[in-house]
């Protein structure tokens, strides 16, 4: 568990995440002493790929050391908030809310949650160079050990430390914070998933360049603009109104792509009983000069009446075969008028798609102050967030990458809108979406007017307006049944005097004796949680608790938990026969809390089950012993 992440967490590197991915791929290309082949790896490559000496990219100061964070894993568990989690409104939930650090957060979903997350959306602190934003983390590295996991000298990983251990708003800072973020970010995606980031000019020109390097350039999709501000803002320095905020929006892989807005087939119908179906007017003029496309200028003469109408200064769209085929296909509307001018049938059965394209110019009359006054109404006129993002901006950007029964995440929650629209969205179409919120217990300030309401942190906060925000959803929808409900878990460290008895514990010199405090201080439903996400069940899974003579197990899909102390012989032998009677209880794989079991128990229950290869089934099970 935890003294097993610890000791794994030694030997990692920067790029141990990319190493781990090539040898996954490419076990051939790695030699018996573990070091990668270069040269054969390139004969993968040959009549492929091409290979080229040249490169462009963004550097800053910390960034090899952002790789390094996304690649140690977390040492903090998952606790479920039970109280809240068991209440009729929650106990069949499948959304999801996590109060902790966003970077372990994500590491807890990348066990479970790899390649499923269909759109994330995120709105991280913009770096304003004010107290908006101020890196720090709790990682003790010391500059010697910095030095030799990233190959660089003392004096610039003395640089890397300032920029985390003091707090810092500098450029580096805010692209370091990001880069881990973001690398596991796109580990969540699945395929055609979409990632869309909200910031302002301070950092967006660095941030395309840092999504550029983390998901590749044919990836990106647009950067889309939001107007913001609602009236031009007068009291500006240098007279400049900054009305707008940017969206960028990449795809998972450069086949991904946005949804678009849904076409308007209203305006289709069918007044001359054409049996070709509804059909709308569309116009055939096209975009060229006579001198640029001299081909798409002519006169049109209507095949009956034989009057002519006259080209366009730009022209037609279409040559002139194309347009006479289109006439003798009655597709082709002639006005009554000879100055008016013809237009095409455009068939809704021909409309390969049931969206339009999606301009970078957010169509949205939606400003700032719709978000806060949302909050404010939900919490009886009180300020109790800056900024939230109003919940139809949240909608368009989650209708371009979701469909109804998709799984979103924010890892930026701050006021928790995306649950709102997510909500909302399900209650208007009865859909199925779910959403995974992440939010530090970032403390709100005592002279807030949300820490006066009694909100001592932001994730308090989300909490509270997604339960106030279900309550307005259900009067608003009485008839739907959707999920408005969320299962609550929040990330925490290990106490210290916990880290140093497991510190200290050494299995080989505790063979007789065990460490039942160890179980008292993590408690069974934080552990079995916390395994049941590591070993890829997810959050909202629930474990069958299982009796064998007293002692009580907890099983799930392939695994068996153990983690109570004192297994008794009588327990063991019960195990066995479960294994041999119940033909539904098949789990590949025994984790036992070994901090919970003697060496003898361990021994008496692995001689117990050998037997069972000699049975009809030939089990082989695993014995994973967790510290």
């Amino acid at each position: 568990m935890i003294k097993d992440t610890m000791n794994a967490n030694e030997n990692v590197k920067p790029n141990s995440r990319e190493m781990a991915v090539l040898k996954g791929n490419f076990p051939s290309c790695f030699n018996v002493d573990g070091s990668f082949d270069m040269e054969r790896f390139k004969e993968f490559l040959s009549d492929k790929v091409t290979v080229t000496g040249e490169g462009y990219g963004l550097k800053f100061l910390g960034k090899n050391y952002a790789r390094l964070l996304a690649s140690v894993d977390t040492t903090t568990v998952v606790v479920s908030d039970e109280e809240h989690n068991l209440k009729p409104e929650n106990v069949e939930s499948e959304n999801i809310y996590i109060s902790g650090d966003n970077l372990d957060g994500l590491k807890h979903l990348l066990k479970s949650y790899s390649a499923r997350i269909k759109c994330i959306y995120i709105d991280p602190p913009y770096n304003t160079g004010s107290d908006g934003f101020v890196y720090n983390d709790n990682f003790t590295f010391t500059i010697e050990d910095l030095s030799e996991k990233l190959s660089i000298s003392e004096e610039q990983a003395q640089r890397i430390l300032d920029l985390t251990k003091r707090g810092s708003a500098s450029h580096s800072a805010w692209l370091m914070f990001m880069y881990s973020r973001l690398l596991l970010a796109r580990d969540l995606l699945t395929d055609d998933g979409l990632i869309f980031i909200s910031i302002d000019d301070n950092e967006q020109s660095n941030l395309k360049l840092l999504c550029d390097d983390i998901f590749g350039e044919d990836c990106f999709l647009g950067n889309f603009i939001w107007k913001k501000r609602q009236m031009v803002d007068s009291r500006t320095k240098n007279g400049v109104s900054k009305d707008h905020d940017y969206l960028m929006c990449y795809g998972r892989q450069d086949t991904s792509r946005i949804r678009g807005k849904a076409s308007d087939k209203s305006k289709y119908t069918n007044p001359d009983n054409d049996p070709r179906g509804d059909w709308m007017s569309a116009d055939m003029t096209g975009l060229a000069t006579a001198s640029q496309r001299p081909n798409l200028h002519y006169t049109i003469k209507h095949p009956e009446t034989g009057v002519e109408y006259s080209c366009p200064k730009t022209g037609w769209r279409y040559e002139r075969s194309r347009m006479k085929e289109l006439i003798e296909n009655n597709e082709v509307i002639f006005p009554s008028e000879p100055t008016g001018r013809p237009r095409r049938k455009k068939f809704l059965k021909d409309v390969s798609s049931g969206f339009t394209g999606f301009s970078t110019v957010l169509d949205l009359p939606v400003y700032s102050t719709q978000g806060t006054r949302e909050v404010r109404e939900l919490f009886s006129n009180k300020e109790v967030f800056d900024f939230p993002k109003p919940v139809e901006y949240i909608k368009l950007i989650l209708e371009q990458g979701m469909k109804e029964d998709d799984i979103v995440l924010d890892f930026f929650s701050g006021s928790a809108t995306t649950a709102q629209a997510i909500m909302e969205l399900n209650a208007k179409d009865n859909g199925n979406r779910k959403y995974i919120l992440i939010q530090s217990p970032e403390r709100c300030e005592k002279k807030s007017e949300a820490y006066q309401c009694g909100f001592l942190s932001i994730n308090e906060l989300g909490c509270k307006r997604i339960s106030l925000a279900s309550g307005k959803i259900k009067e608003e929808y009485p008839e739907a049944t959707v999920d408005l409900g969320f299962k609550h878990f929040t990330l925490v460290e290990p106490q210290q005097n916990t880290l140093d008895k497991i510190e200290k514990f050494d299995p080989n010199e505790s063979k007789l004796f065990a460490d039942k405090t160890l179980l008292n201080d993590f408690g069974k439903p934080t552990i079995l949680t916390t395994w049941l996400v590591r070993d890829g069940y997810g959050l909202t899974a629930n474990a069958e608790e299982v009796d064998f003579a007293g002692y009580k197990g907890c099983y799930m899909g392939k695994h068996l938990y153990l983690i109570d102390s004192e297994l008794p012989n009588k327990a063991i032998e019960e195990i066995v026969v479960k294994y041999e009677t119940d033909g539904g209880f098949n789990p590949d794989n025994i984790v036992l809390f070994g901090y919970s079991f003697t060496w003898t128990e361990v021994e008496a229950l692995k001689i117990n089950l050998k037997r069972l290869k000699d049975t009809e089934k030939n089990l082989r099970i695993n014995f994973d012993i967790r510290y």
